[in-house]
């Protein structure tokens, strides 16, 4: 009889020490602050403790990597990057550096030359292919690269190469080329809390399975890529070296992104700093993602700072058109309905040649220039009309509502 009982009694502990599926509270906010937050708040979410900035950078300022999680498009969040990267400089002069997700590393001698002052605006943004490659408005980035240029602290280009991205998302790993695959940074495919955060952010787009896979791998590649990158260089640069990563949040929020695949490269201590947009306007509200998250076991960032979805101060003007390079300019393919070219009577097939002095060969010479320009701002536009040569003195007044891309 003996046997029995002891098999009951080691089954009846193992049953007991096995871990249970829920939680005693949640895992997301352990502690729940005490109140609402509201705009200006910054709240130590592992403790539910509100504190003040100075608090939250003294504890920043002792890290080696401090990731901050960015909305692309709220000034807010670059504020919040100019005030981190400013304490870090002050506190370890000399000894930091920003990681850009922006950039990959084929671009860095193009960020050596911006941070030594060996190109203007326009040249850094044309070497860099910002707007192909990325896309924003550079008003969005350009005091905290032009803090980095006037103090003299390195840029460090994270993202994995465009073209490769592109080969990876169109063909699974084991059928990649091998010259291709040597190109792969170390890769962990498996991790969960990605894998379900890739399949609630593609829940809403029906495009197949073949599309959800290939999604899945760039995503991962991109994680993997900025990890590797971040730990090389935090490797060669040595223990008192510090790094801001700025990153889109879906890259650093809850550390299964690029985070913990740094630290599975080299345990170096780090910080989350993410952002939360209280009171969103109207006409922001288009720009959010509908998309049911999974429950995660852990807080999303160390700290949260809670602040407004704010306009760009200066965003520039749009002329309304969609543009084809030509050898001999740029031909306007169509007028965007309300908008100031259609106001002033541009036509399609009309080639724009010059605005104001400056030769116009590519679309970016025009966007540039229009980005420098504000509401009420007026421009002169040269113009090919068939065999006549036109002049047209154009003032940008706000544009009719649209959801077409504009030059």
């Amino acid at each position: 009889m003996r046997t029995p009982i002891a098999l009951l009694i080691m089954l009846m502990t193992f049953s007991a020490c096995q871990p249970t599926k829920s939680y005693l509270g949640d895992p997301e906010l352990p502690y729940p602050p005490e109140r609402k937050p509201v705009v200006g708040d910054i709240l130590h979410l592992p403790t539910g403790v509100f504190v003040d900035q100075q608090e939250m950078l003294s504890q920043i300022v002792r890290m080696r990597v401090v990731f901050v999680g960015e909305t692309h498009d709220n000034p807010a969040s670059h504020h919040l990057q100019e005030d981190i990267l400013t304490a870090l400089r002050q506190n370890n002069p000399g000894q930091v550096s920003l990681a850009m997700e922006m950039f990959s590393p084929s671009q860095q001698p193009i960020l050596d030359s911006w941070v030594a002052g060996q190109l203007s605006e326009k040249e850094f943004l044309k070497q860099v292919g910002w707007y192909q490659n990325w896309g924003m408005n550079f008003a969005f980035y350009r005091d905290l690269l032009n803090l980095c240029r006037n103090h003299g602290v390195p840029i460090l280009a994270l993202n994995a190469e465009q073209d490769l991205k592109e080969k990876v998302g169109n063909t699974p790993f084991n059928k990649l080329a091998e010259a291709e695959r040597q190109q792969l940074p170390q890769m962990d495919q498996d991790d969960p809390y990605h894998q379900a955060t890739v399949k609630a952010f593609y829940a809403g787009h029906k495009m197949g399975q073949a599309m959800e896979d290939g999604f899945q791998r760039v995503q991962t590649l991109w994680d993997e890529a900025m990890a590797e990158n971040l730990a090389n260089y935090l490797v060669k640069k040595g223990n008192e070296y510090q790094v801001m990563v700025i990153a889109g949040s879906n890259h650093i929020r809850y550390g299964f992104g690029i985070p913990r695949r740094m630290f599975r490269r080299i345990p170096a201590s780090y910080l989350l700093i993410g952002s939360e947009e209280l009171n969103i306007p109207e006409s922001k509200k288009d720009r959010l993602m509908d998309v049911n998250k999974p429950h995660y076991p852990m807080p999303p960032y160390h700290f949260m700072t809670f602040t407004e979805y704010e306009d760009l101060p200066n965003p520039g003007v749009k002329l309304g058109v969609m543009l084809e390079k030509t050898a001999e300019g740029l031909l306007i393919k169509r007028i965007i309905p309300g908008s100031v070219a259609e106001k002033n009577e541009f036509h399609e097939q009309d080639l724009l040649t010059h605005i104001d002095s400056q030769e116009l060969q590519e679309p970016f010479d025009l966007i540039y220039e229009l980005q420098q320009k504000g509401i009420g701002d007026k421009v002169e536009l040269t113009l090919k009309r068939g065999n006549n040569t036109l002049l047209k003195k154009v003032e940008f007044t706000e544009p009719s509502k649209n959801k077409h891309g504009m030059r």
